[in-house]
């Protein structure tokens, strides 16, 4: 069992506490997690990095070592395990949402916010970093594809908001978000005068 910092064990019991980051590989989960701490101030924490942690090992060394199974497992133990004292920014793996114990725990600990994109776009970023353990087949392509139109309906599902990344900067993304949970009332510690100067000349774009 993991030990982290400031953190305690057990389910949140208090929704909305938390922003928690879904979506596809490529959506740029990790970048627009590091731009939500920076603005907000909160705490991040990545499961792909709690994963990896308690393997010792780096996620495609997981998946070529145990197999996706291990790995979804384990996935899911840091998510049973994750309960944040203060409002956090998690950041998830494109397939957590493949688990229906997954989602429980995800609505818990907080705002889902949905990071999409089209597919074109998604690919082409997932496919820069040439480590993604589930593209190393043959055809990258239509992997990515079948992966794609199997988690679509999963993240409209359990998304609270959704924010199409495919051409806007981390920040932009990041601003569209805290945009959005504003109007749903959830209102993080944003320095007010950053936000609004960041907010005023970026477009966001509409939810779903």
């Amino acid at each position: 069992m993991l030990e982290l910092e400031a953190w305690s064990l057990g389910i949140v019991n208090q929704p909305g506490k938390s922003i928690v980051l879904i979506g596809m590989m490529g959506a740029g989960k990790s970048c627009v997690g590091r731009c939500l701490q920076q603005r907000t101030k909160l705490a991040l924490v990545d499961t792909d990095d709690i994963v990896a942690s308690k393997f010792g090992i780096s996620i495609p060394e997981i998946f070529s070592k145990y197999g996706e199974q291990d790995f979804r497992e384990a996935e899911t133990q840091a998510l049973r395990e994750l309960a944040p004292v203060r409002p956090t920014i998690i950041v998830t793996g494109g397939g957590i949402v493949l688990c229906e114990t997954n989602v429980d725990f995800l609505k818990r600990l907080g705002v889902i916010v949905w990071l999409d994109g089209n597919e074109e776009t998604l690919f082409e970023r997932a496919s820069r970093a040439r480590t993604r353990p589930l593209l190393k087949g043959e055809n990258p392509r239509e992997t990515f594809t079948q992966l794609l139109q199997l988690r679509l309906p999963l993240y409209a599902k359990v998304a609270h908001v959704r924010v199409d990344t495919s051409v806007l900067t981390d920040e932009e993304v990041t601003v569209a978000i805290l945009s959005k949970l504003r109007k749903l009332g959830r209102n993080w510690r944003v320095e007010s005068s950053a936000f609004a100067e960041a907010t005023a000349d970026k477009p966001v774009p509409a939810t779903r």
